[in-house]
């Protein structure tokens, strides 16, 4: 990256940045909101601190004192942890995420918290508590969810690079919305120490940049095998910044026949297919591959990830964690006086249901509701158990095509980004925004957003890249071999 360079040959400080960016912010975030939180003198002292440490001679780490902008559902100590939820809105972090600890060991520069769907639960940002990120390059619409602050924050150029977390294409779908570049690495690749958790099971941290060489930089700083994360990876981390500039020779490259079908926007489709046409004059080979049970992946998506939401949200109650509801029901308190207590009526009973209800928003509503009925007594099997077959049969499919080709390579999302509001009101019609990528959760792959192109009215359209568990290498090389032959990705919204 430009900046690293610059730092780390003494031709700009780290202090310079961070304030260039912290201006960027003051004069764009109004119209984008990308950010919950930003705290201009903090920013500044962590990088003052790094820049003394530079001009003593003293060892930084990769980033060198650059900013990094961060999804609000990593905790950081001492500082609020909201994931936009009115439910953990006065919530301070007793401790350091394993990635935010990677990041202040890497010398990054905290400079501010990014907005998000509530608890990660969306795919346009809408369902924040707060307020709605806007899309930089067209503020009507969506930034794409949930990671759409850290999308639009990259886009607005108002964060050289950015954190999100991606459950079921929540890094992805913003990316290509937005023209960033954003990747999910394979489960397990990057501790989930710290995360504040949606789905366990497909829930992935990962970076977002303006290219892939960005996002081989912040990958090589937050991956790595983590003690207190179970389900981490223990496997060195391999040099993706020395790697990524190698050439890929003999590449192939899979369509999956079944993400080129109805409801793909034909702009996207013409843009995907160009992309496509120029791996081949790059030299890659093309092969159509099928994957005959994606037709399932939503509908397994969305039993599985309501489940265990639901599961991992009960802890919410305004007893243990998170916010408290003051409301009393005449017919409690009637009763506490009779000692009549019966079945949901005790003041306890009551104040869980207001604090739940008053603390969630609507979209978290919705899927705890359909993760306990999929759990309930008599339909576990039914659903749950049905759904846990299905993405094994889903992983096969995958497996499969990795056994004939390099990378997969289609669309992100079947449409650019729609007008804030649009959709808000049908759920469907958002679940099924995420036809092309929950699949590659479910299976624990890598995938990772570039941008490929425009619509008629001048909003990016991304290209997916897909790769086996653990090829991250090749998937940032990959990346980067388009970006060197094009230049969509160096193109910036106007937000003078």
């Amino acid at each position: 990256m430009q900046w690293v360079r610059q730092l780390t040959a003494g031709k700009a400080t780290s202090v310079d940045v961070t304030q260039e960016y912290l201006d960027r912010i003051k004069q764009r975030d109004p119209n984008v909101q990308a950010f919950l939180r930003v705290d201009p003198s903090a920013a500044l002292v962590q990088a003052e601190a790094i820049d003394r440490r530079r001009k003593a001679g003293e060892p930084l780490g990769l980033l060198a004192g650059l900013p990094v902008a961060v999804k609000d559902l990593l905790c950081t100590a001492g500082e609020p942890t909201t994931c936009a939820s009115r439910m953990l809105e006065h919530f301070r972090s007793p401790y350091d995420a394993t990635v935010v600890a990677k990041l202040k060991a890497a010398d990054a520069v905290l400079i501010g918290r990014t907005n998000m769907d509530e608890f990660a639960m969306g795919g346009s940002n809408e369902n924040s508590a707060f307020f709605p990120t806007r899309n930089p390059w067209d503020p009507s619409r969506v930034p794409g969810g949930s990671s759409g602050g850290s999308a639009a924050a990259v886009a607005a150029r108002m964060a050289p690079l950015a954190v999100g977390s991606d459950t079921g294409g929540s890094i992805r779908c913003p990316a290509a919305l937005c023209g960033v570049t954003g990747l999910k690495p394979t489960y397990g690749r990057v501790s989930r120490f710290g995360l504040v958790a949606f789905a366990s099971s497909l829930d992935q941290i990962g970076p977002m940049g303006q290219t892939a060489e960005d996002c081989a930089l912040l990958l090589e700083v937050i991956a790595g095998h983590d003690p207190k994360d179970s389900t981490s990876i223990d496997q060195a981390v391999p040099r993706y910044t020395q790697s990524i500039s190698q050439s890929l020779n003999g590449l192939r490259l899979g369509v999956v026949r079944e993400h080129f079908g109805e409801g793909l926007d034909p702009e996207v489709d013409r843009a995907v297919r160009e992309a496509i046409r120029v791996y081949q004059s790059l030299g890659a080979t093309v092969h159509e591959v099928s994957m005959p049970h994606a037709k399932y992946a939503v509908a397994t998506y969305y039993i599985i990830a309501p489940c265990e939401a639901s599961s991992n949200l009960a802890r919410y109650d305004g007893v243990h964690f998170g916010y408290r509801s003051e409301r009393k029901e005449e017919r409690a308190e009637a009763a506490a006086k009779t000692g009549s207590y019966h079945a949901g009526s005790s003041p306890l009973v009551d104040m869980y249901c207001h604090s739940r209800s008053e603390g969630f928003g609507d979209e978290v509503k919705r899927r705890i509701m359909l993760g306990t009925y999929a759990l309930s007594a008599g339909y576990y099997d039914a659903y749950y158990k049905k759904a846990l077959q299905v993405r094994r049969l889903i992983r096969q499919d995958f497996d499969r095509a990795f056994g004939q080709v390099d990378l997969l390579v289609g669309p992100v999302t079947p449409t650019p980004a729609f007008k804030l509001g649009e959709r808000i009101d049908d759920p469907l019609a958002m679940y099924l925004f995420d036809l092309y990528t929950v699949s590659a959760n479910l299976a624990g792959i890598a995938g990772m957003s570039i941008p490929c192109g425009f619509s008629s009215e001048g909003l990016p359209i991304g290209l997916q890249l897909q790769a086996p568990p653990l090829a991250e290498e090749c998937l940032l090389r990959g990346a980067a071999m388009f970006q060197r032959a094009t230049d969509w990705h160096t193109k910036e919204p106007n937000l003078d």
